[in-house]
């Protein structure tokens, strides 16, 4: 599908929560959320991670608040993000009240382990004094004991009822600003929960595979799944969830959502896999293009191809493409040959020539 396609998915309908000056749910655009790995303690490393996933793309981010200097850290932190922060809490209710007080501009908790009616009471109080948002987060290695004997383990039946429970305890506070979560590192697990969940209740949904792995594990693990939910029309929020640093999470949601032709940012560029036609190295010249292409932030539609079988379709549908031939490669722009080059060690250069040029257009174009 083109990136200018408009997409054929039907969104599933929920109501709309306010994170900071964000709308989720509702139709509004659906976000993507990371989380950072740093102490949250270290407010100059948090900052500097906040900063570097807002860079990259990330709408939402979430830290981890594991006592109160954690929480107190957030105040520094907060002042100085460019998007929304959620505090991430677990077994202690004072924690979400410090957060909240800091400034935070939503909460994550599970609010079965936060110390029982009385304290979800004082943390929905909180949270409606400064409009912020709770997300309820579910994850497979967090289901209750008693809902574990019940259905025989963490099955998304469990899942479910476990969200269930913990929306009844915010809505019995009149609490409805609420966002939900069910992540399994179990793909069919995850999906089959989010759309048990989805025929129950019209809360705005966060989607995620836990625990999905290294980066290609994972980004593998969260492209099935995620984006069979997306299809299906399910998500408002997500994250892809990958071990170590968080900033290629985003260029995997965001490949994610382009594929989809859901949302687009920044570059887009496609690359033939090679075979025995191919007579250039195309595969030195992809990784140098796409390295090229991190951090260009215009919607321009890249293509490096390798053989004269589907190379210059391809380059002719960019706007801007390279076919290549034996010792020589084609630029196209929009359709049109620009020139033919000779020489294979020539090709790089030429190639990046135009692709600055056309960059430079699509950026004074933007501006």
């Amino acid at each position: 599908m083109n990136a200018e396609t408009p997409s054929p998915i039907v969104r599933r309908k929920t109501r709309a929560i306010r994170l900071g000056d964000m709308l989720i749910g509702g139709g509004n655009p659906i976000r993507v959320q990371s989380m950072t790995n740093t102490d949250t303690r270290d407010v100059q490393a948090s900052i500097a991670q906040v900063l570097a996933l807002a860079e990259a793309g990330c709408e939402i981010v979430r830290l981890a608040v594991l006592d109160e200097d954690a929480a107190r850290a957030l105040k520094e932190i907060k002042a100085a993000s460019p998007v929304p922060l959620i505090a991430d809490i677990h077994f202690d209710h004072r924690l979400a009240l410090a957060s909240l007080e800091a400034g935070v501009d939503g909460l994550r908790i599970n609010p079965g382990n936060i110390g029982g009616q009385d304290k979800v009471a004082a943390v929905v109080h909180a949270a409606k004094a400064v409009g912020a948002p709770i997300r309820i987060g579910v994850n497979s290695g967090s289901v209750e004991r008693h809902l574990l004997e019940k259905f025989g383990g963490p099955t998304p039946e469990a899942m479910v009822e476990s969200a269930l429970g913990h929306v009844r305890m915010l809505e019995d506070e009149n609490f409805d600003q609420i966002k939900i979560s069910l992540k399994s590192s179990s793909v069919p697990a995850t999906i089959a929960a989010y759309t048990r969940l989805a025929d129950v209740v019209d809360y705005p949904l966060h989607i995620g595979i836990t625990e999905a792995g290294t980066p290609l594990r994972g980004a593998t693990k969260s492209g099935v799944g995620l984006g069979i939910l997306l299809w299906m029309g399910i998500g408002d929020t997500l994250r892809v969830s990958l071990t170590g640093d968080p900033l290629p999470e985003m260029d995997v949601a965001w490949e994610l959502l382009r594929c989809l032709g859901i949302r687009r940012r920044g570059a887009e560029m496609v690359s033939c896999p090679t075979c025995g036609r191919t007579e250039i190295d195309l595969a030195g010249l992809a990784q140098a293009v796409e390295q090229k292409l991190r951090g260009v932030q215009v919607p321009v539609k890249v293509a490096v191809m390798g053989c004269v079988v589907n190379g210059p379709g391809e380059a002719r549908e960019a706007d801007i493409g390279l076919a290549g031939g034996r010792d020589c490669a084609v630029i196209f722009r929009k359709g049109e040959v620009v020139r033919k080059v000779r020489g294979e060690a020539n090709v790089l250069t030429e190639f990046m020539n135009e692709l600055d040029q056309i960059i430079q257009e699509f950026e004074n174009r933007c501006a």
